[in-house]
């Protein structure tokens, strides 16, 4: 290589080396050097900000929405959870406030077999609680706690008399130990049937009734805890729900369909139970069907669709001191016997099925109280006065 050329080949190097490190080179220490202009690099575009879009919210939904979040707050200080330990293992629920005096609402099934009860408010007080009685009909229980009053927030009791189908509902209470939890439904539909903890003497057991069919979701711990309307007011008990599925540790889930213990009930056997321990309840003493299908009604020869058929009357029962006859004579469908009476009404007003039977009589009648039955019997129509006893 020459000189020149190797002059040139170590000033271009320098110049690269200045420009790369901001170092100022003399005009005079290097040849003339073309240099092309090296375009200003364009601006980094800038995001532009997209407006905020704003849903326009109903009035209506506002206002429901505030009157749910007005209500958790007035009446969630009434509502406790119950953490049990049995014979079994341990177990939990809900409850309610019922007055000053320390009684507790919640189910049956919740406290049966304690040996230990563990109360928690919302506060976050514990204390030990009493269970003070049980009433295995309706699956209430009544439990006993000793707090300072200002712990005690009773909440109010409705009239489930005056509900309708499609009312909303609020269940608060502990599913699966989640204290507080707030859930909403309808009315699915008022006066069901369940049957009760309890055996009766004819084999079977006796029945639960008036109870409250909601949607509203009631899952494990739910047991025991109020279902409010929209006024705050206690109108239920939340007691069982109907379910095929089950969580991985095998308890039920929710499938919209849920039963609450009617408040009226609870007004009717929560005083009975505080003071006696127990309520007793009207009885009867018959076996009966109400659910006919076409071919049962022409083999029973029935002159209608509804009311309730007597298959059977329990010896010595009110029932059959006031003379009601069950099925006698067979008929072309095995293990159906022609015959009975057909009850249609009760104290005149009409019964369409078991269920309307047994919610007019735990909802209004006790033992000793009388009731007109309206019987259909060999093609006429029979007034028949019964005398109700206790459930044995």
């Amino acid at each position: 290589m020459n000189r020149k050329l190797a002059l040139s080949v170590a000033v271009s190097v320098l110049l690269i080396t200045s420009l790369a490190c901001g170092m100022f080179i003399p005009e005079t220490s290097v040849p003339s050097v073309v240099v092309p202009e090296i375009p200003p690099a364009s601006p980094t575009p800038q995001l532009q900000q997209q407006p905020v879009m704003v849903v326009p919210v109903s009035p209506d939904l506002l206002q429901e929405q505030d009157l749910l979040v007005a209500l958790y707050e007035r009446v969630y200080p009434g509502v406790v959870s119950l953490q049990v330990l049995t014979t079994r293992g341990g177990g939990q629920g809900s409850g309610f406030v019922y007055d000053k005096e320390g009684h507790i609402v919640t189910n049956y099934h919740v406290i049966e077999d304690a040996v230990q009860i563990e109360v928690v408010f919302p506060s976050g007080l514990r204390t030990y609680g009493e269970v003070r009685g049980v009433d295995m009909d309706s699956d209430l229980a009544i439990v006993k706690v000793d707090v300072p009053e200002d712990e005690l927030v009773p909440l109010s009791l409705g009239d489930s008399d005056a509900l309708k189908v499609g009312q909303t509902v609020i269940a608060i209470g502990n599913p699966f130990g989640l204290n507080g939890t707030m859930t909403t439904g309808i009315v699915s539909a008022l006066g069901r049937t369940l049957p009760s903890d309890r055996q009766a003497p004819g084999g079977g057991r006796f029945s639960a009734a008036d109870l409250i069919q909601t949607d509203a979701a009631i899952n494990p711990g739910n047991s025991g805890g109020p279902l409010f309307n929209l006024q705050g007011e206690v109108i239920g008990v939340n007691r069982a729900i109907r379910t095929a599925s089950s969580n991985a540790q095998g308890e039920p889930v929710n499938s919209g369909i849920g039963f609450a213990i009617s408040v009226n009930i609870v007004k009717r056997v929560t005083p009975g139970i505080i003071a006696d321990g127990q309520y007793d309840y009207p009885y009867m003493g018959i076996s009966s069907i109400s659910d006919f299908t076409l071919e049962m009604i022409e083999a029973l020869g029935l002159p209608q669709f509804t009311g309730l058929y007597v298959t059977g009357v329990q010896p010595g029962s009110p029932a059959d001191r006031a003379g009601l006859r069950s099925g006698n004579r067979e008929t072309t469908l095995r293990g159906l016997l022609a015959g009975g009476d057909l009850i249609t009404a009760i104290d005149g007003r009409p019964v369409k099925n078991y269920d309307d039977l047994m919610r007019y009589l735990v909802s209004n009648k006790g033992p000793g109280d009388e009731i007109i039955l309206t019987v259909w019997r060999a093609e006429e129509s029979l007034d028949i006065s019964v005398i109700l006893d206790k459930r044995p």
